[in-house]
């Protein structure tokens, strides 16, 4: 089982990298942590190269294919545009968060896999502020803010945090509804606890990156593994003797700097030595 993320195929560079993403065997899955790209016909065609080659292909969405961007021509907004991508992935084969959780047989397994879409809902704060209102105003005041802000719409709901606890919600019910003798893998495209985002170099961006709502799920669902991306700084951490994988590619001038050996797509099951 691998992991993939943030793949940003507006960007050539990235198209290549893309190219070369292989399965080691016919057997293979593919966890898709979000944002593929910004236009939906660009996100269904990667999905759809991605499934030829992979036995199992499951996708989550990031912010970045929520965004009503001005390069995309469907019209469609927030919760209508998710459900539009949805039926993309189910004519291509694609797993998504709204289908029942597979569960994986191969090396590592069993394991439940729960594909999540939970948004963030403004309460991982930067220090000092208690309120949302005082978030965002550490943010505005010192020009870190996510371009959310403008292209991400929550039609039809009234705020990005109110259709966040409406998708916690519909998530709780379904992981309580699952095979609780089965432990889990969690794919979600923001971290499910705060830790991860303490390593950002501006801590204003976190708000935009969870929800403290789900600050138990590993334990509360038995996961063997959690994978996000969103953070575009990909590492392996254990919290409470669960490993969480951050597997983003992320933009060219993020992945060329890096000096670390290669380690993407990540291998989430069996674990890595």
């Amino acid at each position: 089982m691998l992991a993939v993320s943030d793949l940003h195929m507006g960007y050539a560079d990235n198209r290549r990298v893309v190219d070369l993403l292989q399965p080691t065997t016919d057997q293979d899955w593919l966890l898709v942590a979000g944002d593929v790209g910004e236009v939906a016909e660009q996100i269904g065609s990667t999905l759809a190269v991605l499934r030829s080659r992979f036995s199992t292909v499951i996708w989550v969405p990031g912010n970045h294919e929520l965004w009503s961007h001005q390069s995309d021509p469907l019209p469609l907004r927030g919760d209508y545009r998710y459900q539009h991508l949805v039926g993309i992935c189910r004519e291509l084969g694609v797993l998504t968060p709204e289908d029942p959780y597979p569960v994986w047989t191969g090396p590592g397994g069993p394991v439940t896999v729960a594909p999540l879409f939970l948004l963030y809902d403004y309460t991982f704060r930067p220090p000092g502020a208690r309120t949302q209102e005082e978030a965002l105003e550490v943010a505005y005041r010192s020009g870190i803010v996510c371009t959310d802000e403008q292209l991400l719409h929550p039609d039809p709901y009234p705020s990005r945090e109110a259709w966040c606890r409406a998708r916690v919600e519909y998530t709780m019910r379904r992981l309580d509804a699952r095979d609780p003798s089965i432990p889990t893998v969690l794919v979600n495209h923001y971290p499910l606890t705060r830790l991860p985002t303490l390593v950002l170099r501006y801590p204003e961006f976190a708000q935009w990156c969870g929800t403290e709502l789900t600050a138990d799920w590993h334990r509360r669902y038995a996961a063997d593994a959690v994978v996000y991306g969103h953070l575009h700084i990909p590492r392996t951490t254990f919290e409470d003797g669960t490993r969480f994988e951050e597997v983003s590619l992320g933009y060219p001038r993020e992945w060329r700097s890096r000096s670390q050996p290669k380690q993407w797509p990540r291998q989430i099951l069996p674990a890595p030595a």
